[in-house]
């Protein structure tokens, strides 16, 4: 597949109006996709769903956020998927901004609160300074859970959501960024059976296993260096298959279809017991 000419479905993580939806919604606009969305219970789900539909068919990941560190199980899936051509094709940053939503448009009438426990301890310092001090809680399973509980409450009452749940609710935002870590964010990567083309600003992902031998990573590295190029992240998980074996995942400046790069594979995969090219794309 070159572009994105066929691309009629694209997948995501549910729930619907979470910030994987957000990410959703923001690769429709970047490229220009009307598609068919496909909300799924679990990151394999995702990644099987494009990899059984590829030809028209794209997907939408978390792969890190900046409080919890890696998301192993997207690399993992795309890595192990029965497709050898899926790969990343795009990423973004999204910020993790919550917001204090309500019916009213009155902040200071605000009484009660409906949020899930998880994300009223991530707004606890907002709760603590700026709601009232005998604010009545109400706890719910989740954001959508809380927004559609103020129906069954007066307009005192507020929720914790996201700027989606205020668009499709039809809620005020009362009050933005109310998280109190003001850095999170989350990285989303695009997958598919996509052809991209070099921009000047590229990374490129590679996953290997080395050889059952003394030195062998670092024989890895060695090429790296000798061909000049710029490894921005490394990071080993075990294999999954035998004790004391891992995989290595690698970002890399520059794109898999520059000659450097294509040597610096060429060169490195003789070394390797395993190795799997999953993307070049513009980075973030």
């Amino acid at each position: 597949m070159k572009g994105f000419e066929t691309i009629n479905n694209i997948a995501y993580l549910e729930p619907v109006n979470s910030f994987s939806e957000m990410a959703k919604d923001e690769y429709c606009r970047s490229y220009e996709l009307n598609c068919n969305s496909i909300p799924l219970s679990t990151i394999k789900q995702v990644v099987d769903y494009v990899s059984a539909n590829s030809a028209d068919t794209v997907g939408v990941l978390p792969v890190e956020n900046t409080i919890d560190g890696s998301i192993r199980e997207s690399i993992d899936s795309i890595m192990l998927s029965a497709n050898p051509n899926l790969r990343i094709i795009s990423e973004i940053i999204m910020p993790i901004e919550y917001c204090l939503l309500s019916k009213t448009t009155e902040f200071y009438s605000i009484t009660g609160l409906i949020a899930p426990p998880r994300l009223l301890g991530k707004c606890g310092e907002f709760i603590k300074s700026e709601m009232p001090r005998n604010l009545n809680i109400i706890e719910s399973p989740s954001m959508l859970d809380a927004a559609h509980e103020l129906n069954n409450h007066n307009l005192t009452y507020a929720c914790i959501g996201n700027r989606k749940i205020a668009q499709n609710c039809m809620l005020n935002i009362l009050k933005e960024n109310i998280h109190d870590d003001k850095h999170n964010q989350t990285r989303y990567i695009l997958i598919g059976d996509v052809e991209t083309e070099p921009t000047g600003k590229d990374k490129t992902t590679v996953a290997f296993r080395t050889n059952n031998t003394p030195g062998a990573l670092l024989q890895i590295l060695k090429v790296f260096l000798e061909n000049n190029i710029n490894m921005t992240h490394i990071s080993s998980y075990p294999s999954k298959t035998h004790m004391n074996e891992y995989i290595f995942i690698v970002n890399i400046d520059g794109h898999i279809k520059t000659t450097q790069l294509i040597k610096t594979i060429d060169e490195i995969r003789p070394k390797t017991s395993f190795l799997r090219y999953l993307g070049s794309y513009k980075s973030a």
